[in-house]
């Protein structure tokens, strides 16, 4: 209770400070800053590194504005998916985020490998998926790149890139905030100050915070989870020396101690059925209701406290009238401690007693740019990363069917991963106007990547993993060896000897690349075609494995991407249309497999599937049919399907995978938003809007919607439950009311998610003897006041 007040009174006090602060001087805005945004119906990104109407850029961006984000209420990861058709976000049971574009993604919930879809802030990079948690706030906008972004955002974006464009300081004094009160007893508080220190440098301070009681409740006891508890903050600075130079400096951070979520049963599989316990067998299944769960208790209950830090300089030197040199150095720090809980139940099967890390990550871009608006505009530039993970995992499963006399009881295991990771690239992009209406577009990107590892698995010091390796080297080994402590590393080299950590290196190198042409039709018609192609870097998996061969990595994958499209606006710019059709020739997908471990029975291991295809078409149509009155539909079809790949499915049977959708590729996706604000005499305005977001029916895994398991004792599934690794589809309405003051100088907002409280889940999560599924929010409302001074 007492966080909770603190968050209130923090945010009160920051309002009053805000409120109290005296105007500052004016200073015109920077030559960086300007751009034409006089008509609504224009939205500015970056795609291109350079600010641009949305319209004119060929390419396929959903790009949505600081407003609408702080309208709808968009303050999470999960939040941008749910505005963004096409993109799907999944938990994991690390917590670790796991994002899927067009089809395009990684399943893997490890801390230190990146993702498919690259993360920006400001262009700056958030390299490792889990750095992004706290970054919706204070925005200007958050737009979203399709298809393989591997040139000018070219860190592993094989799927795309979300680009965090942060709102920027201010040529005269502003301030402003809100506060919120929810369900579940949440209370949000945002909060920005903004202006000229002197004339030549304007700073910029934004934070949040939020709290929220439990919102899970245990079926089996009394006992609720999910506390929310975090606070982020931004600091900017933007200091123009000379008319030809410019700095801006970027400080932001965050902190979680929210509980990490807890999921809901839906299989019991012994994989070792003799030994399945009654406890196992006659655990209950839960009620189809997003807040029944069920998790450990004791030292293995669920709890987190996660830790970010980024600092970042952009530096931008006029060395000519129209040359431009941008350098971007940057530096992440990362760490966490968990607790998590992977089955679903009150019994120790998946849990991970310790989920420790920690990721640092310097990075650093050079650039140089000509006159952007001129007939040839051109890039040039280089990249350079310098990263090192570490995760540390203790797993417990002193209930599971592992704990049997044939493996000596062993009732836990450990794993240590570090990676050292570096990576160099050269880039150049080149548009050329043949005529006013053609322009010509390539560009290029070489990289190289090499990754050292060490992974040692150990016993957590209770002996028997230790012993039971002992006894398997000295009946295995082909050379004589050093018996092994009890928290050495167990794991058997290429000799069956235990005793020595995993040491490798990754070395890849790729080029990336892309050819396009854009067609000005008229002043408002766009027609597109590009043809692309982006690598995702391989990585190793974090895993207790009994043998090195489980620690293999997986190397890199490649997306070639072909894409047309058209981008129109009608009737004086009252109708917005975008349509766009692709097909991705997908080599070497990056998943999650399984193969079968001599000693720990079903693992995940890190795969590649060697070919396959995704093909689809998007469209968003946007109407303004009369003052004050906004509607925007928005829809994805997607068609993936595996062409070429044999492994093993996830319950360790052979199986063929040709013509398996992807996981996460719902065939159809897309949402309904409509918002009317009306100017009252008095100078206010009364707003209502609703969303309604929808997808089809998706595969948590390879084969999820044909997978069968073997009649047995120890195979329970949840009744009414056909195909435990599929999706549903589903649709969620999100709707606020709310009224504006005149000037904006308060306002007042009624919201809700989810209003019709829908059931969904979001993935489906296979463990040792039980597979558990992640739900989607259940209903949330609340108000909100805010206000804002200048």
């Amino acid at each position: 209770m007492k966080t909770k007040y603190n968050v209130l009174l923090g945010s009160a006090s920051l309002a009053c400070l805000l409120a109290a602060s005296p105007a500052l001087a004016q200073q015109p805005q920077s030559a960086a800053t300007q751009i034409d945004t006089s008509d609504a119906a224009d939205i500015v990104v970056t795609a291109n590194k350079r600010q641009e109407n949305i319209n004119k850029v060929g390419l396929s961006i959903t790009a949505v504005s600081g407003e609408a984000l702080q309208d709808r209420k968009v303050t999470s990861l999960e939040d941008i998916a749910s505005v963004v058709p096409g993109l799907a976000f999944a938990s994991s049971t690390a917590n670790t985020p796991i994002f899927t574009l067009r089809g395009v993604g990684f399943n893997e919930s490890s801390l230190g490998v990146y993702p498919a879809v690259s993360v920006y802030l400001d262009q700056t990079p958030l390299p490792f998926p889990v750095m992004a948690s706290h970054t919706a706030f204070d925005l200007e906008r958050v737009e979203v790149l399709k298809g393989p972004q591997g040139t000018l955002f070219g860190q592993n974006s094989t799927g795309g890139a979300i680009n965090y464009i942060a709102a920027k300081p201010t040529n005269s004094f502003e301030a402003g905030g809100d506060i919120s009160y929810g369900r579940f007893n949440q209370i949000e508080g945002n909060a920005f100050v903004s202006g000229p220190i002197t004339p030549n440098l304007r700073f910029r301070l934004a934070g949040t915070a939020l709290h929220s009681d439990d919102w899970q409740k245990s079926y089996t006891r009394d006992d609720k989870l999910g506390e929310q508890n975090y606070y982020a903050g931004r600091l900017l600075l933007d200091w123009d020396p000379t008319d030809t130079i410019r700095f801006a400096l970027n400080v932001n951070g965050w902190r979680d101690k929210s509980d990490p979520q807890a999921q809901q049963l839906v299989l019991k599989f012994g994989q070792i059925p003799a030994y399945a316990s009654p406890a196992l067998l006659n655990y209950p299944f839960p009620r189809d209701n997003a807040r029944t769960a069920d998790w450990s208790t004791g030292d293995l209950r669920p709890r987190a406290d996660r830790k970010f830090f980024q600092a970042a300089l952009r530096s931008d030197f006029d060395l000519t009238d129209n040359l431009t040199l941008t350098s971007i150095t940057s530096y992440d720090d990362y760490k966490q401690n968990q607790v998590t809980d992977g089955d679903g139940m009150n019994l120790i099967i998946f849990d991970l007693e310790k989920n420790d890390g920690y990721i640092r990550s310097f990075n650093q871009e050079l650039r140089l740019a000509n006159d952007q608006t001129g007939t040839f505009r051109w890039i040039l530039g280089a990249n350079y990363e310098k990263s090192t993970t570490f995760e540390n995992q203790i797993l417990r499963y002193i209930d599971s069917t592992n704990y049997n006399p044939n493996n000596l009881y062993i009732n836990a295991s450990g794993v240590t991963n570090k990676q050292k990771i570096e990576n160099y690239a050269f880039f150049g992009n080149a548009e050329y106007k043949l005529t006013e209406e053609l322009t010509l577009k390539a560009a290029a990107r070489y990289t190289q990547s090499r990754n050292n590892v060490n992974i040692c698995g150990y016993s957590p010091g209770d002996g028997h993993v230790a012993d039971l390796f002992n006894l398997l080297g000295s009946l295995l080994s082909s050379v004589p060896f050093t018996p092994i402590g009890q928290t050495d590393c167990y794991t058997l080299n290429e000799t069956n000897t235990p005793g020595e950590p995993y040491v490798r290196t990754l070395k890849e190198d790729n080029v990336s690349w892309r050819a396009g042409i854009d067609y000005q039709v008229t002043p408002q018609t766009l027609i597109y075609a590009n043809a692309s192609r982006g690598y995702k870097a391989g990585s190793f998996p974090s895993l207790a494995a009994a043998t090195y061969a489980a620690l293999a990595p997986v190397t890199q994958e490649s997306v070639t991407a072909y894409e047309a499209g058209v981008k129109t606006q009608l009737f004086d710019r009252k109708v917005g249309l975008n349509f766009a059709a692709f097909y991705y020739d997908y080599r070497d997908k990056q998943i999650r497999g399984k193969t079968t471990d001599p000693i720990f029975g079903i693992l995940d291991v890190l795969v590649n599937v060697p070919k396959s295809r995704i093909q689809g078409a998007e469209a968003d149509l946007t109407l303004r049919p009369t003052d004050g009155l906004t509607i925007t539909a928005a829809g994805t079809f997607l068609d993936s399907k595996v062409q070429r790949y044999d492994g093993l499915n996830v319950i360790g049977a052979t199986d063929n995978f040709r013509g398996d959708p992807l996981p996460f590729t719902p065939k159809w996706s897309g949402s309904l938003n409509v918002d009317y604000k009306v100017r009252m005499p008095n100078g206010g305005s009364p707003f209502i809007g609703f969303t309604v977001t929808g997808r089809s029916a998706s595969d948590a895994t390879l084969g999820g919607r044909r997978i069968t398991f073997p009649a047995s004792p120890a195979t329970i599934l949840k009744p009414g439950v056909d195909y435990i690794y599929k999706i549903d589809g589903y649709a969620t309405v999100d709707a606020r009311v709310g009224y504006v003051s005149d000037g904006d100088r308060w306002r007042v907002s009624l919201w809700g998610k989810n209003i019709f409280n829908e059931y969904y889940w979001t993935n489906v999560i296979p463990a040792n003897d039980s597979s558990a599924r992640f739900a989607g929010r259940p209903a949330t409302y609340g108000i909100t006041f805010g206000f804002n001074f200048n």
